[in-house]
């Protein structure tokens, strides 16, 4: 059904709101349609009021005449679509998650639009789609006049999502992916996670019916190779994290332990922070335990459900609900005793807070750990990576538990992660094994030898590794032993005749 009834009313902006909102009628049915600035508003209610001069016929559904319809995929903008995909992606991030897929979109999004003459510098649109575009709280907020004013250029230059089927776009924007904005090449990891998200929304464009297949995989871009492996250089050995456990006793006693659960627990700091005393197993002699079951990461408060910088949530790469249990040494047990019998425990039972009480700040075990290796290893060894963060005592860890114990499965089980990422990470720091392996390999090999220089049972058919066994059967003579030993030719055999 459509409608030639059409009257385009004046320009209204939202109180409280830096939106403008252009009203008309179509066949008694009142339709809108906000715009962030003035000079949008304007240039649509224009487009309506010539429309309606030439007589065209409007749709009543939406309001606009039918002549404006096109395909979907003509009229969707990436920016569009890419602010689409950020707000479905968003309830079911953590909130470093969504930090990482705003950045990765900010980066592609001025990437895919068109060549113009008054473009912005490149900062400001990147800045713009990071802290507003794609954080759907912020959106529900008035934008400031530069960041409205970046956004509509947006609008007004993003390419349609359906350019995106052509391989020359999407291989410039992979290509733009390997650029910081200072020109210098961005790391191979940066560039792995962000054509990530880039695959991912053009996959969402797919099944919105945008596109008619993922254009990333018709165009032959190589990822670059992403370095896994942990440095050896950043391992320390147990005396040296000794070491710089002392000092951190001379600076902050009410952190060794914290320090200790990354060491000789593997923990991951945001598990460590989460820590109550409930999941302990303290024994006074032997062994403890460790119940996990979950974590406290620390990000920007903007990307958090909450709106503070912590948010809770489960073990990493777990579903929600799993618990990991991790035995203990007795030197860790010991520790956590002493840091609960001296320093207690917060309200809600957590082992290590803030100076007031609060959730332990990344920053306040970051500037102690720091003073307390400069302290421990020197100038010489602390202008090195070796075991620059707090993040290094858990690959100290676990390099030197696949060292000791060889069972890369348990040890896979008790950090939370897989068999595969452990190696892959780790491979470079398993060492002290080269001796004993070799000694194998060489056993091995000479086991080999001897048995090749025997030689082989003398067989009267079939594999030379089959040993001959005669048949009694058909092996039987009717001679004695002895006649029976000796072999006549044929054409001289004695016949016998039987009675």
């Amino acid at each position: 059904m459509s409608s030639f009834d059409v009257r385009v009313l004046a320009i209204r902006r939202r109180p409280g709101r830096r939106v403008f909102e252009v009203r008309w009628r179509v066949a008694g049915g009142d339709k809108s349609r906000s715009f962030i600035t003035r000079a949008l508003a304007d240039s649509y209610r224009a487009e309506l009021i010539r429309a309606a001069r030439r007589g065209l016929e409007l749709d009543p559904a939406t309001g606009e005449p039918l002549a404006w319809a096109a395909p979907v995929s003509a009229t969707v903008t990436w920016y569009q679509h890419a602010v689409a995909y950020a707000a479905m992606k968003w309830p079911h991030l953590a909130a470093h998650s969504r930090a990482s897929m705003a950045e990765a979109l900010a980066t592609v999004t001025p990437l895919l639009t068109k060549t113009t003459s008054r473009r912005p510098p490149a900062r400001m649109p990147r800045a713009t789609l990071y802290g507003y575009a794609f954080s759907p709280p912020r959106r529900s907020r008035a934008p400031e006049p530069a960041t409205a004013s970046a956004l509509a250029w947006l609008e007004r230059n993003s390419l349609p999502v359906s350019c995106l089927s052509d391989p020359q776009v999407i291989r410039a924007a992979l290509d733009g992916l390997c650029v910081r904005l200072d020109g210098s090449p961005a790391a191979a990891n940066t560039i792995t996670r962000k054509r990530a998200v880039l695959h991912n929304a053009l996959g969402y464009a797919v099944e919105l019916g945008l596109l008619p297949a993922n254009p990333v995989g018709k165009v032959q871009w190589r990822v670059p190779k992403a370095a896994a492996a942990v440095s050896p250089q950043a391992v320390a050995s147990p005396a040296q994290v000794q070491a710089i456990l002392a000092q951190a006793a001379l600076m902050r006693a009410d952190l060794v332990a914290f320090f200790a659960c990354l060491y000789y627990g593997a923990l991951r700091p945001e598990e460590a922070v989460a820590l109550r005393q409930s999941h302990l197993t303290l024994p006074s002699h032997g062994r403890g335990e460790m119940i996990l079951t979950g974590a406290c990461p620390r990000t920007a408060a903007a990307w958090t459900s909450n709106g503070r910088p912590h948010e809770p949530h489960g073990l990493k790469h777990r579903p929600t609900g799993t618990v990991r249990i991790v035995p203990i040494p007795p030197i860790l047990v010991c520790l956590l005793r002493q840091h609960i019998r001296e320093f207690g425990t917060a309200l809600d039972g957590r082992l290590f807070c803030g100076t007031r009480g609060g959730l332990l700040s990344e920053s306040v075990y970051g500037r102690v750990w720091h003073a307390a290796r400069q302290a421990a290893l020197g100038p010489a060894l602390a202008a090195t990576p070796l075991a620059r963060r707090p993040y290094d005592l858990r690959h100290a860890a676990l390099s030197f538990w696949l060292n000791a114990s060889g069972a890369p499965a348990e040890v896979a089980a008790r950090a939370g992660t897989s068999v595969h990422v452990l190696e892959s990470v780790y491979v470079h720091c398993v060492g002290g094994q080269e001796d004993a392996i070799s000694q194998r390999i060489e056993d091995a090999l000479n086991a080999y030898s001897r048995t090749s220089q025997e030689p082989p049972p003398v067989t009267a058919s079939g594999s030379p590794n089959r040993r001959y066994h005669r048949e009694p059967a058909r092996h039987m003579s009717v001679h004695g032993p002895r006649q029976a030993a000796r072999h006549q030719p044929p054409s001289r055999r004695t016949e016998h005749t039987f009675g």
